[in-house]
């Protein structure tokens, strides 16, 4: 009876998957954990953005969830350079996103104001970041057959497609009765998953070694 070894080079593959897929399940999951389990704690309207969650009985989720996924992205190693710094912006902005919260809708002092503003840019860096990894990064590593390379150019173009839709909502007649920051927020954050999940090999569980 034999022993199954890994080497160590297997190993570094599985865990630098798991980084991957950790990222991607927490862009899944996030959108909705937090809007239905805000209705389920504390019932309710949804709120205005997932940003907003904060000022719910989710505020752990959210900072939780948020600063998970900027300590895997900044312990996450790319290819080259250029990935690298991509990760780290990246996870650098998931973590000051968390810890600089979105300005409240009301009692707002001059420090929410500039939370607020320091809360935008970091959310800016991460989905900006995120979008470059699904356009420029995954496509042209190599690493999968290429038709894997649509779907994270798709993924990118939604992220970018939400924020673009985000910063002209009210000229677009999204009234903020219809939550359009919340639902483009959810959405982009579900396309980062999908690319993140994919890129895991998720959906190939044989081509791991």
């Amino acid at each position: 009876m034999t022993t199954a070894t890994r080497s160590p080079q297997n190993t570094l593959v599985h865990s630098y998957l798991f980084l991957r897929r950790a990222i991607g399940l927490i862009g899944l999951a996030l959108p909705v954990v937090l809007i239905l389990g805000k209705q389920l704690v504390q019932g309710g309207d949804v709120a205005g953005s997932l940003s907003s969650y904060y000022y719910t009985d989710l505020r752990d989720v959210l900072v939780g969830s948020m600063c998970a996924a900027g300590v895997f992205l900044l312990a996450y190693y790319g290819h080259d350079y250029v990935d690298n710094v991509a990760s780290t912006v990246a996870g650098l902005g998931a973590i000051g996103l968390a810890l600089f919260p979105t300005t409240p809708d009301h009692d707002v002092t001059a420090w929410d104001r500039t939370t607020g503003v320091l809360h935008l840019a970091f959310a800016a860096v991460f989905f900006l970041s995120l979008a470059y990894f699904c356009l420029r990064l995954f496509p042209h590593d190599g690493e999968q057959p290429e038709r894997f390379g649509a779907l994270y150019r798709v993924c990118g173009g939604v992220i970018l497609a939400c924020l673009v839709l985000i910063a002209f909502s009210k000229y677009l007649g999204l009234t903020p009765e219809l939550h359009p920051a919340l639902w483009l927020e959810a959405v982009a954050v579900e396309a980062f998953g999908v690319a993140w999940l994919v890129k895991g090999r998720t959906l190939e569980p044989k081509s791991v070694p």
